[in-house]
């Protein structure tokens, strides 16, 4: 398959959206290759993904944007963005200490599973420079911390500026982001911690996870918001653990657990599936 485009929208839901959309991809000399789409009843929104070639399409690509703005956004009052798939997202890496979630994300993108670009890894820590150049990525330390965040975190924007990111994953980046850097990248940071919270709050959850005795443990990856760990959740898992384990077989199942399901929440992202819509995510298989 050639270049494609893809459509994600929502909007108020009534009669012939999906008509009028897919009716103009096909009056352009467009063919679909992916179609989906839901309905939230109780708000009564309308989500739709839909992809198709480009080859023979009679509108510029740099006019397709332009012209569902004028025709369709104006019409059903709706959000919409459009991605080709020939361009590659740009991801940004951020990192504390703990490695395990980075390993794993850099072991993907170097099997090329991922169609993203990884321009930078930031950290607070020198600890995992070794890591990034290992995989030949540059690595950017800004030792932030609670009395100097103000200074320092303007510089880590401008950096991702002029790399021109796209997206941030927290890899276990253990520092609150400001609003400012929120209000820079909407729904476009993704985080990963262990589902405990509220449960167990602060220092070695699993610790407290094996002293509660709980039978699962989990892992959420979410998109970041002023809300701390509140923002909409993109990928969940759990395992079952039992009376067996110990405080470091439940550390290193929780890694595990943790790596993984940042990695699919990842991937959901760099495919364009998620759309965004009042705290909660629609996600496209």
């Amino acid at each position: 398959m050639g270049t494609t485009a893809k459509l994600l929208l929502h909007c108020p839901d009534r009669q012939g959206i999906v008509t009028e959309i897919t009716n103009f991809i096909s009056v352009n000399n467009g063919n679909i290759v992916y179609t989906d789409q839901y309905v939230d009843r109780i708000n009564n929104v309308l989500f739709m993904r839909l992809e198709w070639e480009l080859e023979g399409f009679t509108i510029p690509r740099d006019q397709i944007k332009e012209y569902f703005s004028t025709i369709f956004a104006k019409k059903f009052d709706m959000e919409f963005g459009i991605y080709f798939s020939d361009v590659k997202p740009r991801m940004a890496l951020f990192v504390s200490k703990q490695n395990h979630c980075l390993f794993d994300i850099l072991a993907r993108y170097t099997a090329g599973e991922w169609e993203v670009e990884i321009p930078c890894i930031v950290s607070n820590h020198e600890d995992l420079r070794p890591v990034a150049e290992r995989f030949g990525i540059p690595y950017y330390c800004f030792p932030i911390n609670k009395s100097n965040k103000d200074e320092l975190e303007p510089k880590e924007m401008a950096l991702l500026e002029d790399l021109g990111i796209n997206f941030i994953v927290l890899a276990k980046y253990m520092q609150i982001i400001s609003p400012k850097m929120i209000e820079k990248y909407p729904h476009n940071i993704i985080n990963i911690h262990h589902s405990f919270l509220p449960a167990f709050i602060g220092a070695k959850p699993y610790h407290q996870a094996f002293e509660r005795g709980v039978k699962i443990i989990g892992a959420t990856s979410h998109y970041v918001t002023e809300d701390l760990d509140a923002g909409p959740i993109i990928e969940q898992d759990v395992i079952r653990i039992s009376h067996k384990d110990t405080p470091e077989t439940l550390v290193y199942k929780g890694k595990d657990l943790e790596k993984i399901v940042l990695s699919r929440a990842v991937l959901k992202h760099i495919d364009r599936k998620i759309l965004t819509y009042k705290n909660k995510t629609v996600i496209f298989e």
